[in-house]
Formats: C-alpha cells, structure tokens, sequence
C-alpha cells in the first residue's frame, strides 16, 4: 500500500471505532470513576476514595447476590454445555420433519424473557400446571413452592435459564457437528463401534473447542441473570431479597430510592472482575485438561 493510503484502513475502522467509543469504552471508565465517589441519581457527588468497596466487603447483601450468581453459573453453565449437544446430535440427522422440530426448539430463543418469565410463573405457581401434573401423578401432596421458597426459586430461574438457551446453542453445536469428518463415523461403523463409542471417540473430540465456546459464552451470560429473577419473582427475588443476583442488587441499588451511583458502580466493577476471574479459571482449566 502507497504511504498516502496508510489512512484509508482507519477510515473504514472509523465508524465502529466511534460506536465502541461512545457505547462501551467511555461508559465503563466512567464507571471506574463513578465507583470512586458518593454520587447518586439526584447528582453531585464527591470523590470517596475505597469506601464504597469498603462498603461492599461487608455488605450482606452483596455476598448473598454473590453467592446465588456462583451458583448460577456452577449449576447452568455444565447443563448447557452438554444438553444442547444431545439435542443437537438428535435434530442432526436427515429425516422427514425433522425440520419442524429444529424450530420447535429453537423457538424460546427468539420469545421475550417477559413473556417466558410469566408463562413459565403461572406453570410454576402452586395452582399451576407443573404442582398440578405432580399432585395427580401423587408425587406431592402439596403443592411445591416454586415461587416463594428461595431454593425453589433459584433452581426454577436456573430452570427457566437452561430452557430458553438449548435452541440457541443447539444452533452452535449443529455448525460444529456439521465439521465432524462422516468418514470417521462411518469407519467407526464397520468395526463394529456403536453410537455411544462414536459419541464419545468422535464426536466429543471434534466439538471440543465448540464446547469450550459454549462454556464461556455461557458462564458470561449466567453472570448478567437478571430478568429470569425479577419476573418470576415478581419484581422481589423470593423471601427477602435472598434470590437476588449481582446485577439485580446492581439495579435495585443504582436505580432505588437512595438511587446510589457510585455503590452501584462499584458493584458492576466487582462484577466485572468475578467474570473475568471466572472466564481465565475456566480456559485454564481447559486448556490443562487438553494437554493431558
């Protein structure tokens, strides 16, 4: 390329430079910021120094929504790393209709999380469907309370997490199944090997780095929970607040009465460092077991 035309790659960059710039490089160090002052929704503010992370090291609160996001990924990250993997190996195959039911699953993905949230409350209430089916099959003798118990609460969130994210990275697992060389399997066959050898002596290791993708994506995604509780929950985390998530405490913190700014900020920031605390665990972890 001509020294004159050294500008021209930049001036192609330029629009998503000045997006990233404006949506996402300038509001998280405003956030650093922020995180460092006594500011609030009503304005003004001034510098603090340590103390709202003072503040957040002994805050109940924040290690109770802590605790429940850990949780949250422990539970659902390993679920949709490997349910979306048996489903996609079920919809891979070429049969007649199989089509419609590559739809019928990918369909949670593209419903609103309110809609699913409050679809998934009236099954889950205690005069709903799923207590209902339960009690006529005398599994229960009451009524369960998914709703109101805290336990109950988190697992059916995670539940509802796990539901509505299947089709979606089905769709990535099918993209990476459609990879896995047919002659394999197929040599596989004639030796006898059957389907549960051929799962796990081919197709587990020809979407090993798709899983290590769905890992993360996962694990970031399991961080940010935040609709799934405050719908089911009906806008109160369970008993309490003691279902809440980070970014629930984030947003009742921030966005409250008291409309606390810089504790929020502080709060995101630690957020932020948990993920990616979690995500280099997680691809040393990995890494470690390929090279065994």
């Amino acid at each position: 390329m001509k020294p004159q035309y050294k500008w021209l790659p930049w001036l192609f960059l330029a629009p998503a430079l000045v997006v990233a710039l404006t949506f996402t490089i300038s509001p998280f160090l405003n956030t650093i910021v922020l995180s460092f002052t006594n500011s609030t929704t009503l304005g003004g503010g001034s510098f603090n120094g340590v103390d709202n992370y003072i503040a957040l090291a002994n805050s109940p609160q924040f290690w109770i929504s802590t605790r429940n996001t850990v949780l949250y990924v422990i539970v659902v990250v390993p679920l949709l790393m490997v349910l979306p993997l048996l489903l996609a190996v079920l919809v891979e195959r070429n049969i007649p209709g199989i089509g419609f039911f590559r739809s019928v699953f990918y369909s949670p993905v593209v419903a609103s999380m309110v809609v699913v949230g409050l679809i998934w409350t009236w099954l889950l209430s205690s005069d709903g469907a799923v207590n209902g089916l339960l009690q006529s099959l005398r599994v229960i003798q009451e009524p369960l309370p998914f709703l109101t118990d805290t336990t109950l609460l988190l697992l059916s969130c995670m539940m509802v997490t796990v539901w509505k994210g299947l089709g979606y990275y089905m769709v990535i697992y099918l993209a990476a199944l459609g990879n896995v060389p047919k002659e394999l399997h197929e040599a596989a066959q004639v030796d006898g090997a059957g389907g549960a050898r051929r799962f796990w002596s081919i197709t587990m290791p020809g979407v090993r780095p798709t899983m290590l993708l769905v890992g993360l994506l996962g694990s970031i995604a399991a961080m940010k929970v935040f609709a799934e509780i405050f719908v089911i929950s009906n806008g109160t985390a369970g008993p309490g607040g003691q279902a809440r998530s980070l970014v629930y405490t984030i947003r009742e913190v921030g966005l409250g009465l008291s409309g606390e700014i810089g504790y929020a900020s502080a709060m995101s920031l630690a957020l932020f460092l948990l993920t990616i605390g979690f995500s280099i665990l997680y691809l040393r972890s990995q890494r470690t077991d390929q090279m065994r």
